[in-house]
This record gives C-alpha cells, sequence and structure tokens, in this order.
C-alpha cells in the first residue's frame, strides 16, 4: 500500500474515528484498486475508468462501495495538495435499490422467546446465556458487535441503561426493559469467574464471544423453535425491534437516537417497512378488498 493511502486510513481512524472493521474494508478496497492502476494519488482519469472493467463481474453493491471509497481517498487527496483534479467522476455509478429489512411477525417473536425460556428454565449456563443475548438484540436493539463486546461496567446498577460503544467510538445509552435486567442478571450469576474477563460474555479464544457464533446460536436456536433459521439473524432481531417500536408510535428521532444511528435516513428504511405493513393490512383487512369488479 502507497504511502498516501496509508495517510488516508490513519485521518479515517484518527479524525473521523472509524471502526476497525471499516478500516479493513477501506484497507481492502484500496490495495485492490492500487494493485489493478497503481498509485490512486497519481492514477489519470483514464486509469480511474478502467477500474469498471476491473470491477464488471462484481455486485453493484459491492461496486458502489469500492467506489465511494476511492471518491472519499480522491477528496482527501486534493485537500492533501497531491493532486489537483477529482477523477471521481470515472467511477462507476451504480443504481442501488435499497432492499428492505427482514422483519419478524410478532408470533414468530414470541415462538423463538417461548423456546429459549423454556431451555433456560433449568438454569442452564449456555441456556441462561442465551436467553440474555436475544433479550438485549430484540429488548435494546443493539448490533452484534455491540452485543458480543459488551463489558460488564456497561451493565446499569441504579439505571436501566446500557452504555454501549457504536460505530466510530460513538458512546449512546441504550434503555433495557425489564425482562432483559431479570435475563442479564441471571447470567451474571451463572456466568465463569475463571479466567478473568471484562466482558459481559467472554470466550477463552477472542476474549469475548464472536459475531460468528452469536449467528450460529441464534439459528441454532430457530431451528429448535421450528422457524427457518436462514430468515433469522441477530440483525433480523434488530431490525424487529426497530420496526415493532415505530408500530407502537415510536418518534422516528428517538429511533434513530435508540440505534446509534448517525443519519436520520438511515432510520428512514423503517417507515417504508411500516407502510408496506399497512399496504398489506389494508388489501388483506379492508371490506373491499374480497369484492372483484364484477361484484
Amino acid at each position: 500500500m502507497s504511502a498516501s493511502t496509508e495517510a488516508f486510513l490513519a485521518m479515517l481512524a484518527a479524525e473521523r474515528g472509524a471502526a476497525l472493521n471499516t478500516l479493513a474494508a477501506y484497507r481492502r478496497d484500496l490495495d485492490q484498486a492500487e494493485e489493478a492502476i497503481g498509485d490512486l494519488a497519481a492514477a489519470d482519469r483514464d486509469a480511474v475508468a478502467g477500474l469498471a472493467g476491473e470491477w464488471a463481474a462484481l455486485a453493484p453493491a459491492s461496486v458502489a462501495r469500492k467506489a465511494s471509497a476511492l471518491r472519499q481517498f480522491f477528496g482527501f487527496a486534493i485537500d492533501e495538495g497531491w493532486r489537483s483534479d477529482d477523477p471521481s467522476g470515472a467511477l462507476p455509478q451504480p443504481r442501488l435499490k435499497r432492499p428492505l429489512p427482514k422483519v419478524m411477525g410478532h408470533d414468530q417473536i414470541a415462538a423463538l422467546f417461548a423456546r429459549a425460556e423454556d431451555e433456560a428454565a433449568g438454569d442452564d449456563p449456555k441456556a441462561v446465556r442465551l436467553l440474555a443475548l436475544i433479550e438485549l438484540l430484540y429488548g435494546s436493539g443493539l448490533r452484534a458487535t455491540e452485543l458480543v463486546s459488551l463489558p460488564i461496567s456497561a451493565v446499569p446498577r441504579d439505571a436501566p441503561f446500557l452504555t454501549v460503544t457504536g460505530k466510530g467510538g460513538a458512546a449512546r445509552l441504550v434503555p433495557v426493559g425489564g425482562r432483559a435486567l431479570e435475563a442479564v442478571g441471571r447470567w451474571l450469576a451463572l456466568r465463569p469467574q475463571t479466567p478473568p474477563s471484562r466482558y459481559l460474555f467472554p470466550s477463552g479464544k477472542t476474549g469475548h464471544l464472536s459475531r460468528v457464533r452469536l449467528f450460529q446460536l441464534l439459528k441454532d436456536l430457530a431451528a429448535r423453535a421450528g422457524l427457518d433459521p436462514a430468515s433469522i439473524s441477530p440483525h433480523v432481531l434488530r431490525h424487529a425491534f426497530a420496526t415493532h417500536l415505530l408500530e407502537g408510535g415510536a418518534d422516528l428521532r428517538v429511533l434513530q437516537t435508540l440505534l446509534g444511528h448517525a443519519d436520520i435516513s438511515t432510520t428512514q428504511i423503517y417507515t417504508h417497512v411500516d407502510a408496506a405493513r399497512l399496504v398489506a393490512l389494508v388489501n388483506s383487512r379492508h371490506p373491499l378488498a374480497t369484492r372483484t369488479t364484477s361484484d
């Protein structure tokens, strides 16, 4: 990797507080672009335009992500005085249709939690841990990474809030319901004390439970609950948290704060989900829905 791209990544980390996963993704995209056209700070417009061919086999979302990384790099290069032109106009601009997030219905949520509660009734540590995990996913809308990396110090003592460190190192307070507090309390009583760990959900390999393991645990629980494992993930539970709050009348700005979205446009996807639900409701329940034009 060239010195200019290293400087760009250092800026993202220092000035924008970019998360490690974000920095790794930028590094991969910039590395691959440099392998194709050489030093990005010196690449001309024709070379940049040639990246469209390099990316021809990629999905539109991948092309959009790579192009975004390069646009930001070229803006940085101009600010630093490394180049006087901006060749990012030559980058491909795929049209993306933002998919609506998968959402679990209330009956599916009930089935998932009923199974988890039944399995945790005997105080098996792994079952109680899983119950605490899904209570926090659905009850507080945490991201998978936020959940598995929660330190014990984030667990509330005097107030029903978690202190969560989200994307870019931004901290926020997240309300925790009574059910989740009870499940976490049960887990703390069973949580292994050795070796010592600062994490709420410790693991001997990585320090804390991994995101991959969380996905596996949730999908296995879904199968045992008679649900389709392919339709359920930590992200789906987070989406259910947001959508069900919106259905209940939550304000969009409040929802933005709870989810830790920097831009409200990200939160607005849930208004589309709710609108789709309302259209389906009208089509199925309206008195005229079952009448034909010949009636």
